[in-house]
């Protein structure tokens, strides 16, 4: 079984992250290809970021659909799920969002769950996603960190503990489950439940869990209707410009990645936490693997 792993935004250092994540809880005889686009967003932190973010994921699939091996499975590995419906109409495999996998995960393991995430900017999207899978009882806290994604490629001790006091935050207001609302904290889940004391759903991890389980299943994508194949091909909307030598092309090889970029983008809302309850299609070669 093979699962192409989809990371929309650029950053090579943070793919190789996810796809380590991802491999982690895959189990035996299942391939994590992980991949992001050339050009595009470095970061999914707006709804601008979301439309490119969108963009690169048709355009992945399409690329991977049309090669020699396509995939079993496809997962969404950005927490907007951005291009969700869109891939779905593209394959009849599964596909699967990271936000959507981990709501639904932690709606199994306990009664109630808290969503920790990046920017506050990013809350209304969540919001969003909360209401359309249905999780309006479920989801009692959603917190911002204040940490703007690409802090997140090589996580530091400080992040660490603002994501902790807030996850325990969560939970001291009634969260039985903590969801982390960022791909780019996959690699925190297991610390993260030991410091807390209650679980914690990394998203990477649910969806590959749960598209490896639909493959076995038998079990893909409806083409009745809504997610039918599109009536035209998709025309392709790759972002002009150049591309920073840590940035795009990329297929994970289980390196480590490449050099953290932290520097801070205009208009980031950093100031701390924040808090809220309640061109033709492109070709396979095109982008580089993560095998």
């Amino acid at each position: 079984m093979r699962i192409l792993l989809i990371n929309p935004n650029t950053s090579r250092a943070m793919t190789a992250k996810i796809a380590a994540a991802a491999r982690g809880v895959a189990g035996p005889g299942v391939e994590i290809e992980a991949v992001c686009p050339t050009n595009g967003a470095a970061a999914i932190e707006s709804h601008t970021d979301e439309i490119a973010a969108a963009a690169a994921v048709v355009e992945l699939v399409v690329a991977d659909r049309d090669g020699p091996t396509p995939a079993d499975a496809y997962v969404v590995a950005c927490f907007g799920d951005p291009g969700l419906d869109a891939a779905r109409e593209l394959v009849a495999a599964p596909v699967v969002g990271i936000a959507e996998a981990a709501m639904h995960l932690a709606a199994i393991s306990g009664r109630h769950f808290g969503v920790v995430t990046t920017l506050s900017r990013t809350l209304g999207r969540a919001h969003d996603l909360v209401a359309r899978y249905g999780m309006e009882r479920s989801c009692v806290s959603l917190a911002a960190t204040g940490i703007p994604v690409l802090d997140l490629e090589d996580t530091g001790s400080e992040a660490v503990a603002t994501i902790e006091r807030l996850s325990a935050d969560a939970a001291a207001g009634g969260a039985d489950v903590i969801v982390l609302g960022c791909a780019g904290m996959a690699d925190l889940c297991a610390e993260l439940t030991a410091r807390v004391g209650v679980p914690v759903v990394d998203g990477v991890a649910a969806a590959v869990g749960m598209a490896s389980g639909m493959v076995r299943m038998g079990l893909g994508t409806s083409k009745r209707d809504e997610y039918a194949l599109p009536s035209r091909a998709f025309a392709g909307v790759s972002a002009a410009g150049t591309v920073p030598a840590d940035r795009g092309a990329f297929r994970a090889t289980g390196r480590t990645g490449d050099t953290p970029v932290h520097a801070e983008r205009p208009g980031d809302p950093t100031g701390g936490p924040v808090s809220s309850t309640g061109t033709p299609p492109p070709q396979t070669s095109d982008f580089a693997v993560f095998a």
